[in-house]
């Protein structure tokens, strides 16, 4: 494919880039930048790349980019290097922990639901262009994207929930939470079905001032990869005089990233989780191209250095979570970018 010749080459010279796919669509999209600026993101028109919390949101703007789009015609890698990631016992008791401290502050009603996380080094040089071929194909229903800025990093991932999207005032977000592994027969326990509807109310209550009669759908199974999570839609108009960073704003971090309340969570995790989430958990996506706003919470996703790849995962906690059942589900999430990559 020309766009990922077109990648190789935009790395090579240290320039910005990001290619991507929609969910469900065979069309790879290509953003690449004309020079090594960092543009802050205010509310300039192109592909932003917001932090989870207080790192830079980067830009690529469409004024200072080239755009491209090509038809996704790949072969998967037949053999491809495995890479493995070997069972850290302390990694497992440390995360366990955290998550009986989060129940514990639950329990004394500090917060009602927190969004707990870690990172997962795997010390193997990847090449990044065949793992991104793998992504494309084997997470069609996801946002699958590559993204690289030579004052930030590469980071790739495929996410499968939406922030925001937002065309002609019309708004359309999920709520997206409650996690297990793929099978004929999904059974939602309770712990799974309350953490769904904490994450739907919280997103009713951030939005119901901004957007006119908002709608939300019964809860329904959705297949991401491996993995099948509870799942509703929303969707409203927006109000006059409502901006789109107004409704971005109100919703990012969600509850099903970082916790409600917002605050309190966000300070616990800020204390408690012991590393810099950067852009994981985040957003991404268009601003305001071809008069469409279509933004997705970045998850599922990997930080590429040179000699080191690091996996963000994370789960949401209630009063209901059993502390190795969280850590198995986070293994399982893992599973997600560890099964595409490939070794240099």
């Amino acid at each position: 494919m020309k766009l990922l010749d077109k990648v190789l080459s935009h790395f090579q010279n240290q320039l910005p880039f990001v290619v991507y796919a929609k969910p469900n669509e065979e069309i790879l999209h290509g953003i690449f930048q004309n020079n090594a600026t960092l543009n802050v993101f205010e509310n300039q028109k192109g592909f932003v790349f917001a932090s989870f919390y207080n790192e830079t949101n980067v830009v690529f703007p469409i004024s200072d980019s080239e755009v491209f789009q090509e038809e996704i015609n790949l072969e998967i890698e037949e053999n491809p290097i495995q890479i493995e990631s070997k069972s850290d016992e302390n990694a497992r008791v440390s995360f366990e922990n955290l998550v009986r401290n989060g129940v514990s502050e639950i329990e004394k009603g500090i917060f009602e639901k927190v969004v707990l996380s870690r990172k997962i080094d795997i010390s193997q040089p990847i090449d990044f262009i065949k793992s991104y071929q793998n992504l494309l194909k084997k997470y069609p229903t996801a946002f699958r994207y590559l993204w690289f800025h030579p004052k930030v990093g590469m980071w790739m991932g495929a996410t499968p929930e939406q922030l925001a999207k937002i065309e002609n005032n019309t708004f359309e977000t999920v709520a997206l939470a409650g996690t297990q592994v793929y099978s004929e027969t999904v059974s939602w326990q309770e712990k799974e079905i309350v953490e769904q509807q904490l994450v739907t109310d919280y997103i009713k209550s951030r939005t119901e001032n901004l957007v006119e009669s908002l709608q939300i759908s019964e809860s329904y199974t959705q297949k991401a990869g491996n993995l099948v999570h509870l799942k509703s839609d929303i969707s409203g108009k927006l109000k006059q005089n409502v901006s789109e960073l107004e409704v971005i704003n109100a919703l990012h971090p969600t509850s099903a990233v970082c916790g409600m309340p917002l605050k309190v969570a966000r300070n616990f995790l800020l204390e408690n989780e012991k590393y810099n989430r950067k852009y994981y958990a985040g957003f991404l996506g268009e601003f305001q191209m071809q008069e469409q706003t279509n933004l997705f919470v970045n998850l599922r996703c990997c930080e590429i250095e040179n000699t080191i790849t690091t996996i963000y995962v994370g789960c949401g906690i209630t009063k209901d979570s059993q502390a190795n059942k969280e850590f198995i589900e986070t293994e399982n999430k893992a599973k997600t970018v560890l099964s595409i990559l490939v070794a240099k």
